[in-house]
């Protein structure tokens, strides 16, 4: 059961999500990825390993992110992740669909019953 003031992201979502996040800021550790995403939602998302780490792996396997490794600002060694060209062009995929999905959802909200 979530807690009342929290969102469930719906399946995808978090790719998106992901991808947008590197494409605005850069290169980004993992914890780095999921606080941003934590912030721009007003807290009303909340990230844990067990759920940024799954993406981003499956993210890099799609070839849509790459990672290396590096030093955070903490001096701590962490994996720093990229957007690469196919994932600038899955982003505008995604984005496109995305506006197609809540333009549907919205239409049918907005219908009378």
């Amino acid at each position: 059961m979530s807690e009342p003031d929290r969102t469930e992201l719906l399946q995808g979502t978090l790719d998106l999500l992901v991808l947008k996040t590197l494409a605005a800021l850069g290169p980004l550790h993992g914890f780095g990825i999921a606080r941003r995403i934590e912030q721009v939602s007003g807290d009303s998302v909340l990230l844990n390993q067990g759920t940024i780490y799954p993406a981003l792996v499956r993210l890099e396997q799609q070839g849509w992110i790459g990672s290396e490794w590096g030093l955070s600002e903490n001096n701590r060694r962490a994996r720093f992740y990229t957007l690469t060209p196919a994932g600038r062009r899955q982003l505008k995929e995604e984005v496109a669909n995305w506006q197609r999905v809540t333009a549907l959802v919205n239409a049918v909200l907005a219908a009378d019953s």
